[in-house]
């Protein structure tokens, strides 16, 4: 199947459109709600913009006292299409409205065949699909259905230059404002899984003090667990700055507690600086050697994808301090190193070694 080319800012933008659509009682009588590949397996499907909708319309349509007899939720893998569609037709009782929430929709025997109903939907019931894993085919009756009689959302989970601006974004709907450094520890440590990222933010603003709006690195410490000196923050500024003896210190911490570091993320994180340090050099060469004016602040941001005029500083500051050239050769070992942190020619080695091994090749160039 053609993978998908629809992008996070994307899903984004539609999961916003549709949960302001609940929230005002505009309800479609299908939710198509999919994770669907994007780029490569590594990208994969986001199931946070899709298990949050689905909570959303389960506790919105419907009052408490209707769930009990007009709300039902099933599994793709205990059902099949036909007990489905008898579901949907069914009449409500004593509502307006019935409520199927279909789960795990991928496993259901016979998806094709809820076309059946897609394409002539009933008036009173609000069927949720969660179709996980994989996009459902666009080409199908199935799916086409769904598009002409409903609301479809794909959703794709963020690339990494991506999530630090979504996640300032979900922090300031909550009257919040994050340090750069904390942002970093969270999605350094995180990854670019925004369902994981959110649970643990709802766990950090239930326990911060009332009145506080800021949350500092000593936050992210005390309540989510990340060190706020050994870190993918820490290390990639200690690499950046050439501190050779902070970085093998932060990577024996990242050995001893391999669980809480795996060496993937912490590759992502020093590929991602030397990919902004390598396109700084290459705008300045560009300047002195083409006459072409280096980038204000304002365009320079657009092109590194950042949106802290700080973070900016740091990397034009740390960029004087490499050759292009080593920067280069130090891309192609990162992504050696990334190949390893999956399993590939690692020869068995924990991620520590790899990480240290990674750490010296760098420094020794």
């Amino acid at each position: 199947m053609a993978k998908s080319t629809v992008k996070f800012k994307d899903s984004v933008a539609e999961y916003e459109r549709i949960a302001a659509e609940i929230a005002a009682r505009r309800f479609s009588g299908i939710y198509l709600l999919m994770g669907c590949l994007l780029y490569t397996s590594d990208a994969g499907e986001e199931s946070y913009f899709i298990d949050a909708l689905a909570e959303q319309l389960a506790a919105t349509i419907l009052d408490e006292a209707s769930r009990a007899f007009n709300q039902i939720t099933v599994y793709g893998r205990d059902s099949e299409a036909g007990q489905i569609i008898n579901l949907c037709r069914q009449m409500p009782m004593m509502g307006s409205y019935q409520v199927v929430i279909l789960k795990e929709a991928q496993q259901l025997k016979g998806l094709d065949k809820l076309s059946l109903y897609t394409q002539k939907p009933s008036p009173t019931t609000v069927l949720v699909i969660c179709h996980k894993e994989k996009n459902a085919d666009k080409r199908s009756a199935f799916y086409k259905g769904c598009a002409a009689n409903g609301t479809v959302l794909e959703s794709v989970r963020p690339r990494d230059y991506e999530i630090a601006a979504w996640l300032q974004q979900f922090i300031r709907k909550q009257g919040l404002t994050i340090d750069a450094k904390a942002l970093s520890m969270l999605t350094d440590h995180l990854g670019t899984d925004i369902a994981k990222i959110s649970n643990e933010l709802k766990k950090l603003t239930v326990s911060m003090p009332e009145g506080v709006k800021r949350i500092t690195d000593a936050d992210i410490e005390a309540n989510i667990g990340i060190s706020k000196d050994f870190n993918n923050f820490e290390l990639c500024k200690a690499v950046a700055t050439k501190d050779m003896g902070r970085a093998l210190m932060i990577a024996d911490h990242f050995a001893r507690n391999p669980k809480d570091n795996p060496l993937l993320l912490t590759v992502m994180a020093l590929f991602g600086q030397f990919r902004d340090i390598f396109v700084v050099n290459y705008l300045r060469w560009l300047a002195q050697h083409r006459g072409k004016p280096f980038p204000p602040d304002t365009e320079l941001m657009r092109i590194l994808r950042k949106s802290n005029v700080y973070v900016l500083g740091e990397i034009k500051q740390n960029a004087a301090a490499w050759n292009n050239r080593k920067v280069f050769n130090i891309l192609g070992l990162l992504r050696e190193y990334d190949a390893k942190s999956k399993g590939l020619n690692a020869g068995g080695a924990p991620d520590g070694e790899l990480l240290r091994e990674l750490l010296l090749k760098i420094f020794l160039l």
